[in-house]
């Protein structure tokens, strides 16, 4: 039964509001930090990347991996997801707009990126984002002009391979900011890009199905059986790749003697070690994997959500761990010799985020959300299911 509509009017400016409130916050927070600097957040010379970067990050992978639904139906003629692919370019749109928006408070001088555009530094990882980025506003744009224009259709599926190609390249880039940084144990490896990648698709569509659902309760409606059922098993075979990365990642990093303290450090002795074992892979790949795998719970869309959720908890889990953590370790700036100096070489740090840090992270969050909420309720985009087209399909394909 869906909302009366005077209700329903109502109920979107209240979120739309809070929305903007929680944003508005954030970008407080940020000029707050600005304003009085680096001592009032948690970081400091050794963790330099804090809880907004995790959040930052969580949103920038999941922005590109969302893009999977959309490409399944273009790029790959799975029927499915077609009337999927609307709702799948503006979670992208809004989720990277919000992981950009924290990273460039977080650096305070957002003017100054600017700079960074007109002096490009082709040497530089971090100088390939500056035509990352952009480029991936574009091609989803025009992405979404295509499935939304009648006249542009027959470009939509050129438009759909640019996309796919393009945030396959972003995510990569993203992951080579990592696999780069030779000098901490934690990082440093090619497994990474190709490890960002699956964890985009895990982390997209666990959004997309939480956002999805959302929709269809908000209009009194229930998901297709059969959308269920092939979104649950996806969502299930990429939690199962990240899974399978995460493992081959340590153990590969194990290997190398140089790395075994770190390993030892960030598993078993740390207060990083539960936040690996119970919320990344307890809570969001265990329990996920359960829930999506079990015959009681796999075909209710109340569990498969409740999965889905639990993924998006454990994706903040891994990269908490895998960023704050990896700064927490000491850097091994000359291998077989004890370093110590009264500027904390050697030594394990400690992170704790401070509320700044904390409302700019949920800003964030909040400009996703409200981008979302908005774009949303402007352009219609509930999925439209055509079930004797879906299950003439399904047959097809079985």
């Amino acid at each position: 039964m869906t909302l009366n509509p005077r209700h329903e009017e109502g109920l979107f400016y209240l979120l739309a509001a809070i929305g903007g409130l929680v944003s508005a916050i954030g970008i407080g927070a940020a000029l707050y930090m600005e304003h009085s600097g680096h001592v009032v957040t948690g970081m400091n010379n050794q963790v330099v990347w804090g809880l907004p970067h995790v959040v930052a990050i969580f949103l920038i992978v999941a922005a590109s991996g969302v893009l999977n639904v959309a490409s399944m139906g273009s790029v790959f003629g799975r029927k499915l997801y077609k009337p999927r692919a609307p709702l799948s370019g503006l979670l992208a749109l809004a989720m990277i707009s919000g992981g950009l928006a924290v990273i460039m408070l977080d650096l305070g001088r957002a003017d100054r990126i600017i700079v960074a555009a007109t002096h490009f530094n082709p040497t530089s990882v971090f100088g390939w984002n500056v035509i990352l980025y952009p480029v991936f506003y574009g091609v989803v744009a025009v992405y979404l002009w295509t499935m939304m224009e009648r006249r542009m259709y027959p470009w939509m599926k050129v438009a759909g391979y640019a996309t796919f190609i393009w945030r396959i390249v972003l995510t990569t880039g993203t992951g080579s900011i990592f696999a780069f940084l030779v000098a901490r144990q934690a990082y440093g490896t090619a497994l990474l890009a190709p490890m960002f990648i699956i964890m985009s698709f895990c982390w997209g569509l666990a959004v997309f199905l939480v956002v999805q659902s959302t929709m269809y309760a908000w209009n009194g409606l229930t998901l297709p059986p059969l959308v269920l059922q092939r979104m649950k098993n996806l969502l299930a075979t990429f939690v199962a790749a990240v899974l399978y990365f995460t493992i081959v990642l340590h153990l590969v990093n194990a290997y190398f003697a140089k790395n075994i303290a770190f390993e030892y450090f960030i598993l078993f002795d740390s207060e990083f070690a539960g936040m690996f074992w119970v919320g990344q892979i307890l809570l969001g790949t265990l329990l996920p994997l359960a829930l999506l795998f079990n015959p009681a719970t796999a075909s209710k869309a109340l569990w498969v959500n409740v999965a889905a959720l639990l993924v998006v908890v454990g994706a903040c889990f891994h990269l908490y761990v895998f960023i704050i953590g990896g700064q927490a370790f000491p850097l091994d700036m000359f291998p077989g010799y004890d370093v110590k100096s009264s500027f904390m070489d050697g030594a394990v740090d400690h992170y704790r985020a401070s509320l700044p840090e904390l409302l700019l992270s949920l800003g964030g969050l909040g400009i996703a959300f409200t981008m979302t909420t908005i774009g949303v309720r402007i352009l219609h985009f509930l999925p439209q299911d055509d079930l004797a087209e879906l299950e003439a399909a399904t047959r097809a394909t079985d």
